[in-house]
């Protein structure tokens, strides 16, 4: 088993589900942005996803947006964040999914990309804006030595797709919440629960759930449907109010474990 099938497994024999963290490489630099994933990772983060900055994104609100442009005035690039999750692998084995816009990607060249990629330990590969029918390229190049690429689904997204989308996915299902961007308000818990049944329908997949999970009671609600909970805009959030803060790594620690907790089963008390 891969990284990611190890990790979804331990968890469910724990009774636990999946907290995966997005975080986009280099804000507010490179320095301090791999203190930051050490400190989420050593307080209990499941799955990383590792942001590459890019200038002009369409899925992402306006505080991911801004830890994007962060990132780039930093000087940090494609080749910054494959240095990156090879130091992260001097420390940690947690699953990290590089997450991108296909532009940079495309700059780079696929197979190019493919084998930095994989040679500096990620496990798997977002990419918002390559839908399936687009993916050849990318998919081609990692025959012999795959990398799993994590596909999207939305609430608007009909059956028959769902099933297209599950035949060709791997690692775990991405569950949009609602339509919008990133960090936007407003979770519907009964909506998210019929559309997780929906995908398990066409998939054995784990399915993750991310968009709009502010708090650790968002966490707690969406974690009983799904097996995994995404959380960005809330810890880029963090990071925004607290930028010139030695404790920002700290902080960031402590964020993950509030939210790491919500995903454990109550414990009971008493023997009620």
């Amino acid at each position: 088993m891969n990284r990611i099938e190890k990790t979804f497994a331990r968890l469910k024999q724990a009774g636990e589900k999946a907290l995966v963290g997005f975080v986009t490489a280099g804000d507010p630099d490179l320095p301090t942005s791999l203190r930051i994933v050490e400190a989420m990772c050593r307080e209990g983060l499941d799955l990383l996803e590792l942001g590459v900055p890019f200038s002009d994104p369409t899925a992402d609100g306006p505080v991911i947006q801004r830890s994007s442009a962060r990132a780039l005035a930093a000087g940090v690039s494609l080749t910054g964040v494959m240095e990156m999750t090879e130091q992260i692998r001097s420390f940690s084995d947690i699953p990290i999914v590089l997450f991108s816009y296909y532009n940079p990607i495309f700059r780079m060249g696929a197979e190019a990309f493919h084998r930095r990629a994989r040679a500096a330990g990620a496990d798997a590969l977002l990419v918002v804006d390559l839908p399936p029918e687009e993916s050849a390229e990318l998919q081609d190049c990692g025959v012999q030595d795959p990398l799993p690429i994590i596909r999207l689904v939305a609430p608007t997204t009909p059956d028959n797709r769902i099933a297209m989308i599950a035949a060709e996915a791997s690692g775990f299902l991405y569950l949009v919440s609602k339509t919008g961007v990133t960090g936007s308000a407003g979770l519907d818990v009964d909506n998210i629960a019929a559309d997780v049944l929906r995908v398990r329908a066409a998939s054995s997949l784990p399915v993750c759930v991310g968009f709009g999970i502010r708090s650790a009671e968002d966490v707690a609600a969406v974690a009983a449907a799904a097996d995994g909970v995404v959380i960005g805009s809330a810890f880029e959030r963090r990071i925004e109010e607290h930028l010139t803060d030695p404790r920002l790594p700290r902080r960031l620690a402590e964020s993950v474990r509030d939210y790491k907790e919500a995903t454990r089963p109550k414990r009971k008390v008493g023997g009620q």
